[in-house]
Parts: structure tokens; C-alpha cells; sequence
């Protein structure tokens, strides 16, 4: 197994990314290039890797769902008592991920994450399937339980006591928004000379430098 996984290769070719031509709003370039994701039909492209850590610096890591993008940040939704959202309590530093590699494409993007308003969690809580909605309740995210039957069980009760009703929405849960501090556009590239830009805020005036790393 070992010496397949290390002769395992993958020849990139990409459009040339270069800092005198990317956008100087690293916000939309990320929209052009998720726009592209979505044209291209790159399979979730909303997917990405969530990193956080403890607050003694112990990482952890996870895929989630990005769900909504603005100026301001990229929102996520999850467990406000899971290990993530704990991690996040402890230590509200992150990065998140995203790679498309039919496009042979991945972004970076590095920042603090707090809690959105409730309200704007209420709204988007009533817009998902119930059955999405159910497990919310009967999932205590992140800790341990007996068995899948178990929670099958929860849901199976949960289902019956609020069949013909509306599910309320759950005070433990709600969205996270991530404010970046700084991206990296990254474009695979022949001969592993890959393009690497990137974007560091700059707080005195809230503008973005835009350097190139060596692959």
C-alpha cells in the first residue's frame, strides 16, 4: 500500500492565476470562482474543511456546508454543543477549506468566527427539510451514544410528538460566521508549479495586500 500511495500522481493544468490580475477585493474573487464551481458542476461545491482548535492549541477538523457568503463572512450552521462550537467558545480562531479539483482549485481562508443573530438562525432553521430539522433535536452532536438504534428511536418519538406541527426551532443551535483575515487562492499548475495569492487584510484602512507564495 505504501508504494502505491507514494507513485500516486496527478498532472494539473489550470488558467494562469497571477496578482496583477486577480480582483482586488478577495470577496469577489472567491464569488467568481464559486460561480465557476457551480458552472463546472463541482460536486458540493458549498463543502468545506473546517479547522479549529482548543484553546491549549489542539486542532481539530471537519467538513460542513457553507451557507451563506457575504462581505462581511461565510456562515455556517451547527451545534452550538458540539466539539466545534465548543473549540469556537474556547478559541475563536479558524480556517476553512475549499477544493475543487475538477478545477484544480482550492481556497484557504483564515479568521475569527462569533455567532450570528438568533433571528437570522430562526429564519434559516424553518427553511430546512423537517427531517433535518428532527435530527437537530435528537442528535446531541459530539457526544457519545449507545447505539444507531438509539437515535433512531429519538427521532421515531420526536416525529410522533410533533407530527402536524411545526418544529420550534432549537436555542442550542445557529449559525457562525467566519470574518476573514486573510485568503489564498490556489491553482494547480504543470510541473507542481503551482499559483499560490495571497490576501492579508490590512486594519488601518480595511484594504488587502496581494502577494505570490512559491508553490
Amino acid at each position: 500500500m505504501k508504494e502505491f500511495i507514494s507513485h500516486l500522481r496527478n498532472h494539473y493544468v489550470g488558467e494562469l492565476l497571477d496578482e496583477k490580475n486577480v480582483c482586488p477585493d478577495p470577496a469577489v474573487q472567491f464569488n467568481n470562482w464559486l460561480k465557476e464551481a457551480l458552472d463546472a458542476k463541482v460536486m458540493e461545491p458549498n463543502a468545506m474543511t473546517l479547522a479549529t482548535a482548543s484553546k491549549t492549541g489542539i486542532p481539530s477538523v471537519r467538513t460542513v456546508l457553507l451557507k451563506d457568503v457575504e462581505p462581511k463572512g461565510f456562515t455556517f450552521y451547527t451545534n452550538y454543543n458540539s466539539r466545534k462550537g465548543k473549540e469556537l467558545e474556547e478559541n475563536p480562531h479558524a480556517s476553512i477549506l475549499f477544493f475543487w479539483p475538477e478545477l484544480h482549485r482550492q481556497v484557504r481562508i483564515d479568521g475569527i468566527v462569533s455567532q450570528i443573530d438568533p433571528a437570522v438562525s430562526a429564519i434559516y432553521f424553518k427553511e430546512r427539510p423537517r427531517g433535518s430539522q428532527i435530527s437537530a433535536w435528537v442528535s446531541a452532536q459530539s457526544n457519545e451514544v449507545e447505539s444507531k438504534s438509539y437515535l433512531e428511536e429519538k427521532y421515531k418519538e420526536f416525529s410522533e410528538t410533533y407530527k402536524d406541527k411545526e418544529i420550534p426551532f432549537p436555542a442550542f443551535w445557529g449559525g457562525y460566521c467566519l470574518k476573514p483575515s486573510s485568503f489564498e487562492f490556489w491553482q494547480g499548475q504543470p510541473n507542481r508549479l503551482h499559483d499560490r495569492i495571497q490576501y492579508n487584510l490590512i486594519p488601518e484602512n480595511n484594504t488587502w495586500s496581494i502577494k505570490r507564495l512559491a508553490p
